[in-house]
């Protein structure tokens, strides 16, 4: 694996609304799904209170941003309305705003709601559509908050059917430049953007192997790299595990994840990804160590 990471002290910074993020080492990103019927944390945070109770925690634990999402975007998903959506999220990331220091992401693909949560105190949208949705390079360019840009192919309910790709690797890398370029034509900088490859949207397990196997493709593109692993349906096929018992082996790719390349990691359990990367760290500069 000697020839996995090699930035692990590169200084890319990230602006969300004059939060800046630097990321000197591998960070997390906190996931709060404020839904029903995500996979593995649907339902858990039914008001604003106990949203805010677990986002307190995330952020003890070391979260440098919070992920709020109000729509499952699980394989077979069905689409939520913009009012619910708005409904679910407005209200928890405005009273997150209230209590954090840190960031707080809108996850959504929706500019009706990304201009709302923006409202609410949101200063990062993470969106899996890329900004392909009519109107949401607009709100992002108007904005000026952060942007993650992220790869999938097909759309929920039926991504995972057959995806197919002659080069899984390169196509997409293509797409995230693509992206990349649209966002920096539209007005948006280098340092509000930040790109994901999108594993387990529109991938097989082979695929989503690949992806993290060559990280360093993308980190090849001068931004910072978010990967999102932590409890995913790969895992089911690797392990045969469900999601309530894949904590090991979400460590495990979050450890490969930050050795390859990755700058964020997307987590459900913050303190043991923490952990993880602070592992990496002391083995990627072990001169840190030297007493």
């Amino acid at each position: 694996m000697d020839a996995g990471r090699k930035d692990i002290a590169s200084h890319y910074t990230l602006d969300c609304s004059g939060k800046i993020l630097t990321f000197d080492l591998p960070k997390v990103m906190g996931v709060l799904n404020v839904t029903p019927d995500s996979f593995y944390d649907g339902g858990r945070y039914p008001t604003p209170e106990l949203a805010l109770n677990q986002a307190i925690r995330m952020v003890a634990e070391g979260a440098v941003i919070i992920d709020v999402g109000g729509e499952s975007s699980r394989p077979g998903s069905q689409p939520v309305g913009v009012e619910e959506e708005i409904k679910r999220t407005v209200p928890v990331i405005r009273l997150l705003a209230q209590h954090l220091q840190v960031p707080i992401s809108i996850d959504t693909t929706k500019p009706e709601v990304m201009e709302q949560a923006i409202l609410a105190g949101a200063s990062i949208i993470n969106d899996i559509n890329a900004l392909q949705t009519e109107g949401a390079l607009q709100v992002a360019r108007d904005s000026r908050v952060a942007v993650c840009l992220m790869h999938k192919q097909g759309i929920s309910q039926t991504m995972q059917t057959t995806p197919h790709y002659q080069d899984v690797v390169h196509e997409v890398r293509s797409f995230l430049e693509q992206r990349v370029a649209s966002c920096l034509d539209a007005g948006l900088s280098r340092q509000q953007l930040v790109v994901d490859p999108g594993i387990g949207f529109g991938k097989s397990v082979s695929h989503n192997l690949q992806l993290i196997r060559h990280l360093s493709q993308f980190t090849q593109m001068g931004l910072p790299l978010l990967v999102g692993i932590s409890r995913k349906s790969m895992l089911q096929t690797v392990l045969q595990k469900p999601a309530e018992e894949r904590l090991w082996g979400s460590v495990a790719l979050a450890t490969l994840a930050a050795w390859f390349g990755a700058h964020l990691i997307r987590a459900h359990d913050v303190a043991a990804t923490v952990d993880a990367i602070k592992v990496v760290q002391a083995v990627s500069l072990p001169e840190q160590w030297c007493t």
